[in-house]
């Protein structure tokens, strides 16, 4: 029997407590309640409140049309979520979007390395791949960033300029991101390729179509039924979104010989890599950034004038006595980097996590041990683990300076955005993120860059399946630097 990271093994062992109800209708009564009836989070409060226990067993949406098994154990506290993390325990082969998974006709036949486990040999070897090209373009990042960031705020200006009081946030930084990550992989423009000037909405259109039974429209009460029917009684099939993945596809292709040179010498059959490599642009990467930024800015700007104060303070006494923005200088910006990780922690992107027990194994809380069969399915939502209050003081404000000094770092291993802890690195025998660092240090780039510009700026926002659709209403221009 194994055991999960914990912090007493001595611990009572409890049965665990929760119900998937009737079959089909079970699973239908927890989709509704998740989607319409409670929300996500009250989802989760509700039956931890019923059970007196974090561990519990329910049903997780789509199921039961396009999921054949809606049934899990969700883990919702800081101690049993990691045990998502342990490959040696559990296994993640296709759980990358939960309890169902999208066609591979999607990605031209292949599953991506996301979908992988760590026991299949071409996981190990597209995801070295990764990590070695991404450490090959290090000199690239802030050159490349910076300059389409650049391209973002002149853009935001001019919106605000035309339509003073709102600039759409969201489509400005996703072609930010888009350009960027596009061009760190290709060295080259998407308007040079089939792409044009289209990327964000392609991505777009080909994510939703795959995504969209996890997904609710915010129709009327009176529409929820007919919602339901619509997206998660049969799978929106690919040949739907066939146009833009292929656009998407002959746009890399055709841009990225280098890189795919590089995938062939490292082992890789060309067509796969391209495959794979679209998929990381564009779900893992751009659809993860483009949530990412917003929530972001969204919390920076609840932080209001005081706070913006002094990150400004900061960045710019730092970037005066180092010459310049440089990596060096990203390090020595401690504000900066504290309100960074409070935003991974407070509201992460991806707030799910799902892994099957590859034995039988013992899963350990704050308060008791409890027992998982191996196949068992596991899910850990996220928002609990990085807000529990047993490790977390104030866990529901945005506290700027949380991980600032040595109990503030001490924490970090409790920052869990990228599917592995924040103390820890990606490596080709894990599933973290392979671009856990580099999307940290372009967190902390927008910020510098931000506060270079201007002194504070003002937002409204409106709550999002995919992050918080963000409108700014102002941007104050930097009175000296």
């Amino acid at each position: 029997m194994a055991s999960s990271d914990n912090i007493n093994n001595n611990l009572p062992m409890r049965p665990i407590p929760g119900s998937y109800g009737l079959p089909f209708f079970g699973a239908m009564s927890d989709r509704h309640d998740y989607f319409y009836n409670e929300g996500r989070d009250k989802f989760f409060a509700t039956r931890i409140e019923k059970y007196k226990s974090t561990v519990i067993r329910t049903n997780m949406p789509p199921g039961p049309f396009v999921s054949s098994n809606p049934r899990v154990i969700a883990l919702l506290d800081a101690v049993s979520f990691p045990i998502l993390f342990d490959n040696a325990k559990v296994e993640k082969r296709d759980v990358l979007d939960g309890t169902f998974m999208p066609s591979t006709s999607f990605t031209g036949g292949y599953r991506a390395c996301a979908f992988q486990d760590t026991t299949e040999p071409s996981h190990a070897l597209l995801k070295t791949f990764f990590l070695s090209f991404l450490s090959s373009r290090h000199h690239s990042f802030l050159p490349l960033f910076r300059a389409n960031l650049s391209d973002h705020f002149s853009d935001l200006q001019d919106k605000l300029a035309h339509q003073p009081g709102h600039a759409a946030y969201n489509s400005s930084v996703s072609d930010a991101v888009f350009n960027f990550l596009f061009r760190l992989l290709t060295d080259k423009s998407p308007a040079e390729t089939k792409i044009g000037n289209h990327g964000p909405s392609l991505v777009q259109t080909w994510l939703a179509a795959q995504l969209a039974p996890l997904a609710t429209l915010g129709l009327p009460r009176i529409f929820n039924y007919v919602e339901d029917l619509l997206i998660r009684t049969i799978p929106i099939p690919s040949w739907t979104v066939k146009s833009s993945y292929n656009k998407l596809y002959d746009g890399f292709s055709s841009a990225g010989e280098s890189i795919l040179e590089e995938a062939e010498r490292a082992g890789i059959k060309r067509e796969e890599a391209c495959h794979n490599l679209v998929f990381m642009l564009g779900f893992n990467a751009q659809g993860g950034l483009v949530n990412q930024f917003p929530i972001l800015i969204k919390w920076i700007g609840l932080g209001g004038e005081d706070l913006h104060r002094e990150l400004a303070g900061e960045i710019r006494t730092v970037v005066r006595e180092e010459g310049g923005v440089s990596l060096g200088a990203l390090d020595k910006m401690t504000l900066t980097k504290s309100v960074v990780y409070e935003a991974l922690r407070i509201e992460p992107a991806v707030p799910f996590q799902y892994a099957k027990a590859r034995e039988d194994l013992v899963v350990h809380t704050h308060d008791a041990a409890y027992q998982i069969k191996k196949g068992e399915m596991l899910f850990g939502y996220q928002p609990f683990a990085t807000k529990d209050p047993r490790i977390f003081q104030n866990p529901e404000d945005f506290v700027p300076d949380r991980f600032v000094g040595p109990d503030g770092e001490r924490l970090l291993r409790h920052v869990l955005w990228s599917n592995g802890r924040e103390t820890e690195d990606p490596t080709p025998d894990n599933k973290q993120c392979p671009a856990k660092n580099l999307v940290v240090l372009l967190c902390r780039v927008y910020l510098v860059e931000l506060f270079l510009r201007y002194d504070t700026f003002t937002l409204d926002f409106k709550p999002a399946v995919l992050g918080p659709q963000v409108t700014i209403k102002s941007l104050t221009k930097a009175s000296s630097f």
